[in-house]
């Protein structure tokens, strides 16, 4: 009973002794024309891989790219622009470009949402002298002032045009450096007639010709009002949000040195 093999459920049978397969000692050579292949005892046993650990080794590289696309969707790239003469600096994704002339202090916008962009304004330090962002009253009376200098600019003089506007949200904030921000929220929809000078009310039909976000920070520095404005289309705003969130709290007014 030395030569067998108990397993529940089986009949005992001795086990037969076989003589293992060998490779002979020589070399095993193919030769097409396209290639050669010259396999030894030695480099075919180097050259075997478990089935297991190959698969491990699959699945492994599988996820491992898995996460990484995964980390690169999630983790856009961020770049720090500072602007040491006029007093201040944020975030932006590296992916937006710079635009000149764009009549703001800085002007950056997605290339590919062209709706989708951030700005700087900066007020005139002979007409106005700030001491602190409170000298615009609290966050509410501050947005009242915000949304109504966006209605200003866009001031419309066609025949027809209607804009409809909203405060969203208000509030005020310390940040790191010890200084005191604002942020404003609303929201502004544009609509006009597709026919301003039909005669019949009812060939003038009425559309929406756009709907965005703007969202505005406030901060006080070198006597001067600072506000970093971003504007988002608002059917876009949910998937840009994270993005736009972190430039908003990447907001800082700084001394300007002598």
């Amino acid at each position: 009973m030395a030569n067998a093999i108990i397993m529940p459920g089986f009949l005992l049978r001795p086990t037969t002794q076989t003589t293992p397969f060998r490779l002979p000692n020589h070399t095993h050579s193919f030769h097409s024309p396209r290639c050669s292949l010259s396999l030894t005892p030695q480099s075919a046993k180097a050259f075997a891989v478990p089935r297991r650990k190959a698969l491990s080794l699959i699945l492994s590289s599988y996820f491992l790219s898995e996460a990484g696309l995964t980390l690169a969707q999630q983790s856009p790239v961020f770049r720090e622009y500072i602007d040491a003469f006029d007093g201040y600096s944020f975030q932006y994704p590296g992916s937006w470009i710079q635009v000149r002339g764009a009549g703001a202090d800085i002007f950056f916008r997605d290339p590919f949402v062209l709706d989708e962009n951030l700005s700087l304004e900066i007020s005139s330090p002979s007409s106005s002298q700030y001491k602190s962002v409170e000298d615009l009253g609290p966050p509410q009376e501050a947005g009242k002032k915000v949304l109504k200098q966006y209605l200003t600019e866009f001031m419309s003089t066609r025949l027809g045009v209607r804009r409809e506007s909203n405060i969203l949200s208000t509030s005020s904030r310390v940040a790191d450096d010890g200084r005191l921000y604002y942020q404003v929220e609303v929201n502004i929809k544009s609509y006009a007639n597709n026919n301003e000078l039909a005669v019949m009310p009812e060939a003038r039909v009425v559309r929406l010709e756009w709907d965005r976000r703007y969202l505005s920070v406030l901060g006080v520095e070198n006597n001067q009002l600072y506000e970093l404005r971003l504007q988002v289309p608002e059917n876009v705003f949910s998937e840009e949000e994270n993005d736009l969130r972190r430039i908003m709290d990447s907001f800082r007014v700084n001394k300007i040195a002598a």
